[in-house]
């Protein structure tokens, strides 16, 4: 299939089926890398778009209100059949590993018990407020059952939901339940807009050898996560879009963590 086409007063716009919402470019690098970057604007905001033939990505930044903030332009500039969240997930049971691909039958929303099932996936995809460490994912798996934790997806699930455009996500592990983020409040290095202050960061790591071996551990990880997806997504595009629209649910209050 070949998307249509649309006049936006200064020239076409393509109408990819799938848009794609991941937090960091670096995520889906291996993605975007031979696609047309376009700059626009949605209220009042300007966003990077990544455009192919049938798909559209867009790394909208990091946290749950930066993921809306990039469902709703993309779904809007863009008018997709599909809605994919992907991107990087910290793994809650220790037999997901780093570079395991997970693509979960349903997605569920810390701050509220939202859930929203997806049709054809296995397990379930936390949406937290917050970089999890050891302490935190044990918890967070035992309070809500779920296998991998991110940040954004269950932010584009509503976002989606709220359009009636159909929704999916694929993650990638890029950190395993035994690993130890180095200790430091990472809401610090992400500014208003999502996007994390890397220079910031590298100072203050400089200034304490004790955290440069895991962030090291961290970079590699996470390099190996961005490859696999990559790999992954190869023909991504091309996949099938006819699924049932998904249903969203509320949990009972006693499994808020």
């Amino acid at each position: 299939m070949r998307c249509a086409a649309r006049w936006n007063g200064s020239g076409p716009t393509i109408m990819p089926k799938v848009a794609i919402v991941a937090a960091l470019e670096r995520e889906v690098i291996g993605l975007i890398k031979h696609s047309t970057r376009v700059e626009r604007e949605y209220e009042g905001r300007k966003f990077t778009f990544f455009e192919q033939v049938e798909m559209v990505v867009v790394c909208g930044g990091i946290g749950m209100a930066a993921a809306r903030r990039a469902a709703e332009a993309v779904m809007a500039l863009y008018h997709p059949a599909l809605v994919q969240s992907v991107g990087f997930a910290g793994a809650l049971q220790p037999n997901l590993r780093v570079g395991d691909i997970f693509s979960p039958a349903a997605v569920l929303d810390a701050r509220d018990g939202s859930r929203q099932e997806i049709e054809g996936g296995n397990g379930v995809l936390l949406t937290f407020i917050a970089v999890a460490g050891t302490k935190q994912k044990a918890k967070l798996a035992e309070a809500y059952g779920a296998q991998a934790v991110d940040m954004e997806a269950a932010a584009v699930a509503a976002a989606a939901r709220a359009r009636g455009i159909r929704f999916g996500a694929t993650k990638v592990i890029s950190d395993n339940f035994d690993f130890e983020i180095p200790e430091m409040e990472t809401s610090r290095f992400i500014d208003a807009q999502g996007h994390f202050k890397t220079a910031s960061f590298a100072i203050f790591v400089a200034l304490r050898p004790w955290l440069w071996r895991r962030v090291a551990v961290l970079a590699s990880t996470s390099a190996r996560a961005a490859k696999a997806l990559g790999e992954h997504l190869k023909g991504f595009s091309h996949a099938p879009i006819d699924k049932p629209e998904a249903k969203i649910t509320q949990i009972s209050s006693n499994q808020h963590f």
